[in-house]
């Protein structure tokens, strides 16, 4: 059998003078640019090398430099401004004393979600370029050969950032695809996949469009995809990975939609690849929506399920870790399978349910449980 190769999702923990220094700039306090960069360029090193030494073969940054997968754009883009109203998840909200404790425990992350109040423009390419250079250095000093980065999608920012200046939700999407553009083919250019971070397409169900039904809901997400694949025009496919998931936190997920409504969706992305959730309790049984639809994938998918959880502390062992990615290999082959997370380890800096070292240690279960597919 081919041998499968080892992604994740993205984001892994910042250490505390990463996470310090992104918060001095979050609350517009003075800090030293110079050091800053330098903080970056060594703590992403260090990232590269842990991955590397976990046996992850397509690496990432870390999404280091970044406040969060999502409301990074409002540093780099126009028009956003304020702050945009907070909404719990549905299912939170069915148990309030859960989410009391979740807020007392300091299990929310605080950060800026600015509302869209003007037109959407890029400020430049500097941050991003920074990043892709650290990362292309920190990946040639481990030896490591293929790398991707993290690129919010339109939906996504439409999610967190919402829009108080274009006349529809429509034009707002529009205006986000064309303004990302050039992000996108700049990630791609310097020879990194794109990874497309879309947990609008599922997560927005129970945060955002409570009030639809799933069909009413599912036009919104297909909405979503059509302004993302806009936004790729020039970017091949294959450079494309999608991650779809129903939010990255623990909590009894009770509203999610089912992946089996939302695929068709996921499946008319422009991406190569998908990343998805199969190992949280609430969508481990899912995998069998893959197995009854396989005829639905499309010839060229290469399918990357999260064959470890992100919001618990349990290492799981790597003979489960070869039982979930040995479901996916007999369904599309072991070719097109690729063994990843359910969602990254850090979304937010400076937050995670996982611990630091757990996380590694996760991820090096992840590599000794594909390993083990012969």
């Amino acid at each position: 059998m081919t041998r499968i190769s080892t992604t994740h999702v993205g984001s892994l923990p910042r250490s505390q003078e990463v996470v310090d220094f992104i918060f001095a700039r979050e609350r517009e306090e003075p800090f030293d640019q110079a050091a800053f960069d330098a903080c970056m360029t060594a703590a992403v090193c260090e990232t590269v090398r842990k991955q590397a030494e976990a046996g992850v073969d397509i690496v990432s940054d870390g999404e280091t430099s970044k406040i969060s997968y999502a409301t990074y754009v409002k540093d780099r883009y126009t028009g956003f401004d304020g702050d945009s109203p907070r909404n719990a998840p549905a299912d939170l909200k069915m148990f309030p004393g859960f989410l009391q404790r979740l807020a007392d425990d300091g299990g929310t992350p605080q950060y800026a979600r600015p509302m869209c109040v003007g037109e959407v423009r890029s400020k430049g390419q500097d941050e991003l370029q920074k990043d892709i250079a650290n990362l292309k250095a920190a990946m040639a000093e481990h030896g490591v050969k293929r790398g991707f980065m993290n690129a919010a999608s339109p939906g996504v920012i439409s999610l967190f950032l919402q829009n108080d200046f274009y006349p529809t939700r429509e034009a707002y999407l529009a205006a986000l695809a064309d303004a990302m553009k050039a992000e996108y083919e700049t990630i791609v250019g310097a020879g990194l996949d794109l990874q497309l971070d879309c947990p609008d397409l599922a997560l927005s169900r129970h945060m955002l469009f409570t009030d639809l039904s799933d069909d009413e809901f599912v036009k919104i997400a297909d909405m979503h995809v059509e302004a993302l694949n806009h936004a790729l025009q020039n970017v091949p496919s294959e450079k494309v990975r999608v991650h779809i998931c129903w939010g990255n936190y623990e909590g009894p997920h009770c509203c999610d939609i089912g992946m089996d409504k939302v695929f068709p969706t996921l499946m008319s992305t422009k991406s190569r690849y998908v990343l998805f959730e199969t190992s949280n309790p609430r969508h481990a049984h899912e995998w069998t929506v893959f197995r009854d639809r396989k005829k639905e994938i499309p010839d060229d998918k290469v399918l990357v399920p999260g064959v470890v959880d992100t919001t618990t502390n349990f290492v799981e062992h790597p003979e489960l870790i070869a039982q979930r990615v040995e479901r996916f290999a007999n369904i599309v082959g072991a070719e097109r399978v690729i063994a990843g997370s359910d969602c990254g380890f850090g979304t937010f800096a400076g937050f995670g349910a996982v611990d630091p070292d757990i996380a590694y240690a996760k991820l090096g279960a992840l590599a000794e449980g594909a390993a083990l597919i012969k």
